[in-house]
């Protein structure tokens, strides 16, 4: 790696492409291969050496990029070190960042920067991780402006709400398009080549760059219901181990080296649609509160543990039953409308049949089905009590 330039506390190496403006030439589009951190001094964001593609010149050359307060300047390289003065600058007011940019089927590591006069840089990143760290300190430059906004992409960065009325089947449909979908292609894992497979974190990018998510969390969150509904397949032994042991946040890997294809139940799930979508909107919700407890049956009237999930926006009451592979409800029911109580501990309420414990509570839906819900202790009850009162 080249030495650091002596006005930067920290860098990376990446790399950009070289412009040519020339007389009423175009300026520049830009590509860095890795993304710098964020620098000690007060008026140095990042820096790093990058590279840059130009509109005229088609070739790719390491850059050193410094991202400043509104500016985004490159320098040419000799010898390992920066030459002074910057070789171009990138004017951040009136930016708009893509990001992840999929235009260059053969780079999926690109930043994509549009500046208001509509000129267009791309940024290539040597990683994911390097990338995302660019277009994060980016777009805070592009907002340093608008505190309330900075602070905006800093809540939405590890947050998420996906559409109430997300169609899993036009994901697919999406995903499938000859043009802008996903395009398998062969893939190597622990020495065996899988063909027609996609990994992890390119459908990640894909669905944020399709406006599915906004962000990664929102893109994980989706792509494990899309696994959850067998739209898609997990390949080899590192995604196959994560569908197995992990809960629905963690079934789909946003890795590189998790395989995944699609399922060739695909076609038949077209005959499902409204099913899927009603499932998937009542798996929207955000996740409050989760765990387990006892639930009895409403014909043999048995009871049984299950992994109880309660979702807000919109407010539903799921649950799983833990004996089995697939992460998916076994039951669940709109809690709007609902009714929620303790049950007394002295006898066995009307209703209630087989080995009770205590710590019971009812829900009564709208439509008037009654559950019997019991758990591990009165603090456990109380607090179910209250959270399922507050969506009703």
């Amino acid at each position: 790696m080249p030495n650091s330039p002596p006005d930067v506390g920290t860098t990376a190496a990446t790399a950009t492409c070289d412009d040519n403006p020339g007389a009423g030439g175009r300026t520049t589009s830009v590509l860095p291969d890795v993304l710098a951190t964020t620098s000690c001094f007060p008026c140095l964001v990042a820096a790093k050496q990058a590279s840059v593609h130009g509109h005229i010149v088609h070739n790719w050359k390491a850059r050193w990029f410094v991202l400043r307060q509104n500016t985004l300047l490159y320098y040419k390289l000799e010898g390992g070190r920066k030459v002074n003065p910057p070789k171009g600058q990138i004017l951040l007011d009136g930016c708009t960042i893509t990001c992840p940019c999929l235009e260059y089927e053969n780079r999926p590591l690109l930043i994509k920067l549009k500046t208001r006069t509509s000129t267009e840089y791309f940024l290539e990143a040597c990683s994911r991780e390097d990338r995302d760290a660019w277009a994060f300190e980016i777009t805070g430059a592009i907002h340093a402006g608008q505190p309330g906004k900075v602070q905006q992409l800093h809540i939405q960065r590890n947050s998420f709400k996906l559409p109430p009325h997300i169609s899993l089947h036009r994901i697919v449909d999406k995903m499938h398009d000859s043009g802008s979908g996903i395009r398998p292609s062969p893939n190597l894992e622990q020495g065996s080549t899988y063909k027609k497979t996609f990994n992890g974190s390119s459908l990640v990018d894909w669905l944020i760059s399709n406006g599915f998510a906004a962000n990664r969390l929102e893109a994980v969150t989706l792509a494990s219901m899309l696994l959850e509904e067998n739209f898609l397949s997990p390949v080899g032994a590192r995604s196959m181990g994560a569908v197995r042991s992990g809960d629905l946040a963690e079934q789909f890997l946003d890795d590189s080296t998790a395989l995944y294809t699609f399922a060739e139940s695909y076609k038949k799930k077209i005959s499902l649609r409204e099913d899927i979508n009603l499932s998937t909107m009542e798996l929207s919700g955000t996740v409050i509160k989760q765990g387990y407890l006892a639930k009895q049956g409403h014909k043999r009237k048995n009871w049984k543990v299950r992994r109880f999930v309660l979702r807000k926006e919109p407010a539903f009451l799921h649950y799983y039953d833990p004996s089995k592979e697939e992460n998916r409800p076994v039951g669940g029911f709109s809690l709007r409308g609902s009714l929620v109580s303790a049950l007394e501990d002295n006898g066995v309420p009307t209703g209630v049949k087989g080995n009770v414990q205590g710590n019971l509570f009812k829900v009564i839906t709208k439509d008037d089905t009654h559950y019997y819900i019991q758990a591990s202790s009165k603090a456990e009850r109380a607090e179910w009590i209250e959270a399922i009162k507050k969506l009703t």
